[in-house]
């Protein structure tokens, strides 16, 4: 729930009626008219903006305690037409008012002024027909259920090359989906393997470990290193763009207490998720003929590396890492990223491989 709708239940709740403090211009009866600020004490918010005779009327903008703002043109004391809530974090959303109430068209940005939601609300939630916009690139969009979470039997998920998975999603999450390709502007079925929600645990990787991923599945394959003693190798099926999704790691999820109590023998393919959860391609799933649903585990390291690891929201796994392309890269190249180990041991020596250590004194 936004400030603003925590300040509209206050006003509705209080048994007493807050008398709010008025620094501005009156009209010839006493009451609030033109510019003006009216502040609120109680609940520490406050008004900046025109009144015509008492009422907010024309431009206004609410400030609340968190430091979120909500701004708009006001009619009879209450926001309608075009608004702007800005929150605390910096995010925004632009959309329709009716009686101080969100109801209409609505686009939602994040900090950087990326759009990350366009649809419908009414009586501020999300209804009817909705797109998410994720920052790796993707984008899911389909019917709302009550909680504005995709909900239907025609929800796409569309990855950042067009490419997109068709099918039915339940409160976000997808429940059956097939794969299409974009061609001649049309999307055509790829093939008829079903895809489903497969989000990873402590013990799964996942329910189907050498069904592969077939955005990723056009874009790269594994064969042996060109890095002596490095075991395989990812490398490109075809010409990638620099910035493109190349490949996905997915794995167990474990936390940092778990790798850091453990020998650097059992970290060959662990991932910084986030700062409670490591991503892990443990034995027998690091070998291919256990598990081919993702290959990023496959990128090996070198310190001029041609990718780096970014996050992504997949799907079918959830909230993964990725390999993203740094620069052009030519059919058959080999792909590498740098694992920029970054901790220190209580010695002060770097918590790293021995191997990795050895080639940072050069």
């Amino acid at each position: 729930m936004s400030s603003a709708e925590e300040f509209s239940d206050y006003e509705d709740s209080m048994d007493v009626v807050e008398v709010p403090s008025y620094e501005g211009e009156y009209d010839e009866e006493g009451l609030y008219h033109g510019k003006g600020v009216l502040t609120y004490e109680a609940s520490n918010v406050r008004f900046e903006g025109g009144f015509q005779h008492g009422e907010k009327h024309g431009y206004g903008c609410l400030y609340f305690e968190d430091g979120s703002s909500l701004s708009g043109e006001y009619l009879e004391d209450e926001l309608n037409g075009p608004g702007k809530y800005i929150f605390a974090d910096g995010s925004y959303l632009e959309g329709t008012y009716e009686h101080g109430d969100l109801n209409g068209p609505a686009k939602e940005y994040d900090e950087e002024g990326e759009l990350t939601f366009e649809g419908v609300y009414k009586d501020n939630v999300r209804c009817g027909v909705g797109k998410f916009y994720f920052e790796d690139g993707g984008s899911l969009c389909g019917p709302l259920d009550e909680e504005g979470e995709v909900s239907g039997s025609s929800c796409t998920y569309e990855f950042p090359d067009g490419s997109c998975l068709k099918g039915t999603w339940e409160a976000g999450e997808m429940v059956t989906a097939h794969y299409y390709l974009p061609k001649n502007g049309e999307l055509i079925q790829d093939s008829e393997v079903t895809y489903s929600h497969d989000k990873s645990t402590r013990s799964r990787i996942s329910q189907d470990p050498l069904l592969p991923d077939p955005y990723e599945t056009s874009r790269v394959y594994v064969k042996p290193s060109l890095i002596p003693g490095s075991g395989e190798g990812l490398f490109a099926k075809r010409g990638l763009r620099k910035g493109e999704v190349a490949s996905f790691y997915n794995g167990i999820r474990i936390t940092h207490e778990e790798v850091d109590a453990r020998d650097w023998s059992q970290n060959d393919n662990t991932i910084s998720l986030d700062s409670d959860t490591v991503i892990d391609v443990p034995k027998p799933y690091s070998d291919t003929r256990h598990y081919t649903a993702t290959l990023g585990h496959k990128c090996n390291h070198r310190f001029e590396n041609n990718c780096h690891y970014d996050h992504y929201f997949h799907p079918r796994f959830g909230e993964i890492k990725c390999i993203r392309t740094l620069r052009d890269i030519d059919p058959e190249e080999e792909l590498y990223v740098h694992y920029d180990y970054n901790s220190s041991r209580e010695d002060g020596q770097l918590e790293a491989p021995e191997w990795y250590r050895a080639g940072l004194r050069g």
